[in-house]
């Protein structure tokens, strides 16, 4: 059981425990961490699996592709260009992602008692 109500949003964005809301739910930059820091829930228990890596490559894959028609359509730059723009807005961006979903999928299963 949560030991207060927490919001789940601003939970998942922060990044922090499902459980108190406080403690970082991250060691890294996607490593979950064994246990929370805060309330101490066993947070190994819980697996994103590939939910994370599946929401960027959809997500973040299909607005770059429309972004790189439109620049290239709209503006027909050099190709160097592309080759430097999206792979500086492609990268952060799939992290972001990642550990935003990563977040989420074991807020979900924390909240739904998947583990």
């Amino acid at each position: 059981m949560p030991t207060t109500p927490q919001p789940g949003l601003g939970v998942v964005l922060r990044g922090r425990c499902p459980n108190c809301g406080t403690g970082p739910l991250f060691s890294g930059l996607l490593d979950i961490r064994p246990t929370c820091r805060d309330c101490g829930l066993d947070l190994s228990a819980y697996d994103a699996g590939d939910g994370p890596a599946v929401a960027a490559i959809f997500v973040v894959g299909a607005l770059a592709m429309i972004g790189a028609f439109l620049v290239e359509f709209r503006l027909e730059p050099p190709l160097w260009v592309h080759a430097v723009i999206w792979p500086l807005l492609v990268l952060p961006t799939s992290l972001a992602v990642m550990r935003i979903a990563k977040s989420a999928l074991i807020y979900q299963s924390f909240h739904h008692r998947r583990a």
